[in-house]
């Protein structure tokens, strides 16, 4: 499988995370293309398979931007004015169009890790 998938786990309640948002941008230089808006399934997955594929995966610099305080504050999680984490960017490089890149995100109120999945 070649593309771009991601998966989002809530480590607070111990459950995929359900309808979190999130932005993917394409990166030239300071500037930021914005690709699409995707949300996550009851899975913590996207529907519809990878979120970039095809002649949109391209070599190159992309960010994925969790919308992280929404989704907590939708919970009813109760979080500081401002939220320790509210919009979390993850920036990466795609350097092989022919591989599969997983980049999935561990997230609490106050915490997240994120590594290449397979």
């Amino acid at each position: 499988m070649t593309g771009l998938t991601t998966h989002v786990l809530d480590t607070a309640l111990g459950k995929p995370a359900e309808g979190l948002e999130i932005d993917l941008y394409r990166l030239h230089g300071d500037q930021r293309e914005k690709i699409r808006t995707v949300a996550t399934n009851s899975d913590g997955r996207v529907d519809g398979g990878p979120i970039l594929i095809g002649d949109s995966f391209l070599v190159g610099e992309y960010e994925l931007v969790f919308k992280a305080g929404d989704y907590l504050r939708r919970l009813g999680t109760r979080l500081t004015d401002p939220p320790f984490l509210d919009v979390i960017p993850i920036r990466f490089g795609i350097s092989d169009t022919t591989a599969h890149y997983h980049v999935p995100l561990l997230l609490s109120p106050y915490g997240y890790s994120t590594y290449r999945g397979s």
